[in-house]
């Protein structure tokens, strides 16, 4: 790889099935990245047990997000793509990190807030100190930029506040981390609650489209989705947030600019337009869902990939490993 070129870093974590937000937020816009920069994309299994989950699940959603990475349009031949608990110095840097952090730092952060309210019988350590593993995630790989949204800024922010204060006692040791928010990306709203992001814990709710969903299940909830009491289909996010995030979603799935829609749909109401969505929705998750289906046949392929992607994950964060632990005083290996 053009060593050059500046590093992103980002993952997602293998806690639930990857949504239509994961993908036009975040995975779409991964896969454009991938000639401009050195692109680490991860699977961070790590993060996902600060909840209790089910072992076997956590497996298969794994090795199920691994084919979707794919089958989204990441190759592996231009991007490093891993599991991060086969890169073991997430951890050990990860630990160090928890003793540059401060108390106070880690006690504000909203995800926590938020994560011990929804938890509050497993309000557990790792709860609290996950940012110090994901500053750990990013600073390893020396990164440059990390595609975040407005929910993970805080974190690449801590990320910095801790990479300052160590390189500031031992010198030059971390690349400065930057949230990268691209200039294309589409944030989308639950179908059922749209002042709310689509998240993967309302599945059960119909308010939530995955990437694996049959056509009928991903037309019954375009169906059930929450509109208001007009007939008209316009953009105004302040006032008609549910027809808004629909018109979002058709824009991303068809190229059509918002006039565009809004002319389309005129004087036609919202069954018609809420079948168009979801008929574009279906036809733009059809063969990601394919090709993923695919490869979850061809296990071996799988097993490949992120054997590779660790290895050449684990090449680059031993770099920064080995830097930090001369830095710190620890005696070489």
């Amino acid at each position: 790889m053009d060593e050059k070129r500046k590093v992103i870093f980002s993952g997602i974590k293998p806690s639930g099935a990857l949504t239509l937000g994961s993908y036009l937020g975040a995975l779409k816009n991964w896969v454009a990245l991938s000639d401009e920069y050195e692109c680490y994309y991860c699977i961070v299994d790590m993060h996902a047990i600060t909840v209790r989950q089910d072992p076997a699940e956590l497996r298969r959603n794994t090795l199920s997000q691994l084919a979707q990475y794919i089958s989204c349009g990441l190759d592996p031949s231009k991007n490093v793509v891993f599991i991060q608990s086969h890169v073991p110095a997430h951890a050990e840097l990860g630990w160090v990190l928890d003793c540059y952090a401060m108390f106070g730092e880690l006690s504000r952060m909203t995800q926590f807030k938020d994560k011990a309210a929804k938890n509050a019988d497993n309000i557990n350590a790792g709860l609290f100190t996950y940012p110090c593993l994901m500053a750990a995630d990013i600073l390893l790989y020396q990164t440059n930029l990390v595609p975040v949204g407005e929910d993970q800024k805080q974190h690449v922010e801590l990320t910095r506040d801790i990479a300052h204060r160590f390189n500031t006692i031992y010198g030059d040791t971390f690349a400065m981390p930057e949230p990268y928010i691209p200039k294309v990306g589409a944030r989308i709203m639950s179908l059922t609650e749209p002042d709310s992001k689509m998240s993967k814990s309302e599945r059960d709710g119909g308010g939530c489209v995955c990437l694996m969903d049959k056509p009928d299940d991903i037309m019954r909830a375009f169906k059930r989705a929450v509109t208001d009491s007009e007939t008209e289909v316009r953009f105004d996010p302040a006032n008609k947030k549910g027809v808004s995030n629909l018109m979002s979603i058709y824009s991303a799935a068809t190229g059509r600019s918002y006039a565009e829609i809004e002319s389309e749909f005129a004087g036609k109401g919202y069954g018609a337009f809420k079948l168009a969505v979801g008929e574009s929705v279906v036809e733009l998750l059809r063969p990601i869902r394919e090709r993923a289906e695919d490869l979850l046949k061809n296990k071996d392929y799988l097993v490949q990939v992120y054997r590779d992607g660790a290895e050449k994950a684990s090449r680059a964060a031993a770099r920064t490993l080995r830097k930090v632990y001369k830095k710190i005083g620890f005696v070489e290996r």
